[in-house]
Formats: structure tokens, C-alpha cells, sequence
């Protein structure tokens, strides 16, 4: 009898054990949905709840709330998920996700992610993260504090400690950059090798500034600044061989340093400039340079080379400013010519 009813404990609670197993089984099945279908929060087919549940496929009229994301979540104004998101997440206006998110995020004003974005948000605006992949696309602003392993692109600023490449209409910001850093206007880094636009700001890169004179008595002031290896151009002058009118000179490019010896190098530029007299009619210039240039002191650097130019100018603007052609056309008032010509100068390395 004895022996029985020790059986029957032991059967007991096996089946006990079976049981709770199998409430919370049944219980963990029931937090992941197939399907999330609502108005907005808590109008929803989870209801209450709704931030407690993985769903592998989401729609929601205004907005929708979740705890995973693992297909597709879709909302006319905005996508928040507690934890993790993959897949594709769409909002009219907002993704927002707590954790860390895997797929692509499209939003019409922003997309903001606590920690890593590993896939590739687009953002009508913002996208916000700690760390990012392999791209981060926004109409306005990427903004990462730590790094991204990939590009950013932008149509104002981009930002971000480490990063391989940014593209920007206007500003990039960052630390280090493996690869390119191309704005509009302004690059700053600490270390930046392949910075490209008119302004640059690298710490260990090189600034200076010069006076430069060309085959046309064109004298232009000029700050220079870029990484080791590329530069921008940025300057300002004036003409002083055209009799007749006094012509104001805007100079912007973007050049190369190419290592010869400790103090022998060679600059390769290519430049635009135009000269105008704030009249009637323009002169443009395109020029590609090669700049030998030697260090005379840690600080001073001169340098003077060939260039071959393509001018093109309207309303006699250049006329008495270079007679010797390699190939020329004139249209109307138009003129357009190509010649040879010379660069030299003298800076000052900041």
C-alpha cells in the first residue's frame, strides 16, 4: 500500500509538471502573433497587450505598438517596437524602436533607433542611432554617436564618431573616416585622408594659405585645407592685366598631394575660376594643374607648374586677357578656348 501511494505522488506530480509545461508553452506561443491589425493603440487585434507581442506581419491605420517586429509592420503615421525590428518597417511619419533593428526602416520624417541599426533606414528627414551598418540614407540629418560600418548620406549634415564614408549637401562631422568624406562645404575630422569639398578641418590633415598668380596676371588669395592626400581650394583675387574693366576673381577646387621627398612634393589641382565685373557678361575658367612644390621652410612652401585651361566667357570679357590657342570657337558673343598656360605661388602652411 505504501509502495502505491509513493507511485501515485510521483504520477502526480509528474502530470503537474507536464501540466505547468504545457500552460507555458501554450503561453509562449500565444505571444507571438501571425497577424497585428489596428487603428491605433489599443484599437488593435492585441489589444492592451499589444506591447507584449512578436508579430510577423503588422497594419495599422495611424500607429501601431508591438515588443518584436519579425516580417513587415506597416503604419500611416508611426512604427514603435519595444525591443527588436526585422524586416521592413514603414511609417508615414516615425519607426521607433527600442532596442536594436535589422532590415530597412522607411519613414516619411524619421527614423529613430535606440541602439544598433544594422540594416539600412531612410528617413524623409532624421535617422538616429547609437551605431549603424552598411548605409544610413536621410533627406536631412544622420545623426550616430558611436559608429557606422558603412556610408552615410545625407542632404545637410551627417554625423557619427566612426565611419567609412559620408556624403553630405552641406556638413559632415565625425572622428575617424576610413573612406571619403564629401559635403558641399565643409568636412571636419580628426583623421580624414579623402576629404572633398571647398572647406576641411582635419586634424591631422594640412591647412594653409597662400598667393597665387597665373598666365593672365590673375592674383588670387587662397586657403587650402584637406587630409594627407586631398585638399580643397577656396580663394579670392582680382585681375590685374584687363584695361578696360576691373574684374573681381572666385576661385574653388579640389587638389592632390602626391609625396616626392621630405621636402618635395607635387600638387596636382583641379580648379574653377571666374572673373566678373559684376556687369553684363562672365568668364570662366577650368584648369588642371601640376604644382611642383618645395618646402623652404617647416611653414613656407613655393611652387610653380604648367597648367592646361579651358575658358569659356561671354561679351568680350576675356579678350585682352590671353591671344595664344590651342583650339578656340566663337559664337555670337560667346567664346570658348582651350591653352596652355602656368601657375606660381607661395603659402603658408598653418
Amino acid at each position: 500500500m505504501k509502495i502505491y501511494f509513493n507511485s501515485l505522488r510521483i504520477s502526480l506530480a509528474i502530470s503537474f509538471l507536464l501540466v505547468c509545461f504545457s500552460i507555458s508553452a501554450v503561453a509562449q506561443i500565444e505571444k507571438t502573433r501571425l497577424m497585428h491589425v489596428g487603428l491605433i493603440y489599443p484599437v488593435s487585434s492585441n489589444g492592451l497587450n499589444a506591447a507584449e507581442f512578436t508579430n510577423k506581419f503588422s497594419l495599422h491605420a495611424i500607429s501601431g505598438i508591438s515588443g518584436n517586429e519579425t516580417g513587415i509592420a506597416i503604419s500611416g503615421v508611426a512604427t514603435v517596437v519595444k525591443e527588436n525590428a526585422k524586416g521592413v518597417q514603414v511609417s508615414g511619419v516615425a519607426n521607433v524602436i527600442g532596442n536594436s533593428a535589422d532590415g530597412i526602416q522607411i519613414a516619411g520624417f524619421m527614423n529613430l533607433i535606440r541602439h544598433n541599426a544594422k540594416g539600412l533606414p531612410i528617413a524623409g528627414l532624421l535617422n538616429l542611432s547609437e551605431s549603424a551598418g552598411p548605409a544610413q540614407i536621410a533627406g536631412f540629418s544622420n545623426i550616430t554617436k558611436e559608429s557606422v560600418n558603412g556610408v552615410q548620406i545625407a542632404g545637410f549634415l551627417n554625423k557619427s564618431k566612426n565611419v567609412n564614408s559620408q556624403i553630405s549637401g552641406f556638413i559632415n562631422l565625425a572622428k575617424n573616416v576610413k573612406g571619403v568624406q564629401i559635403a558641399g562645404l565643409i568636412n571636419i575630422a580628426d583623421s580624414s585622408d579623402y576629404p572633398i569639398a571647398l572647406l576641411n578641418f582635419v586634424k591631422n590633415g594640412e591647412k594653409s594659405i597662400g598667393i597665387t598668380v597665373d598666365e593672365t596676371a590673375t592674383t588670387i588669395a587662397s586657403f587650402r585645407s584637406g587630409g594627407r592626400v586631398l585638399y580643397g581650394i577656396l580663394g579670392v583675387g582680382y585681375n590685374l592685366k584687363s584695361d578696360n574693366k576691373s574684374l573681381y576673381g572666385l576661385e574653388a577646387g579640389l587638389g592632390v598631394h602626391i609625396p616626392i621627398a621630405s621636402k618635395f612634393r607635387i600638387n596636382a589641382e583641379l580648379a574653377n575660376l571666374m572673373l566678373t565685373d559684376f556687369k553684363s557678361g562672365d568668364y570662366f575658367k577650368n584648369s588642371l594643374r601640376i604644382l611642383p612644390t618645395f618646402k623652404i621652410t617647416d611653414k613656407f612652401e613655393i611652387f610653380a607648374g604648367p597648367s592646361i585651361n579651358y575658358v569659356k566667357y561671354s561679351k568680350g570679357k576675356g579678350d585682352d586677357l590671353n591671344n595664344n590657342y590651342l583650339w578656340k570657337k566663337t559664337s555670337g558673343k560667346d567664346f570658348n578656348g582651350l591653352y596652355l598656360g602656368f601657375n606660381v605661388g607661395i603659402q603658408y602652411i598653418l
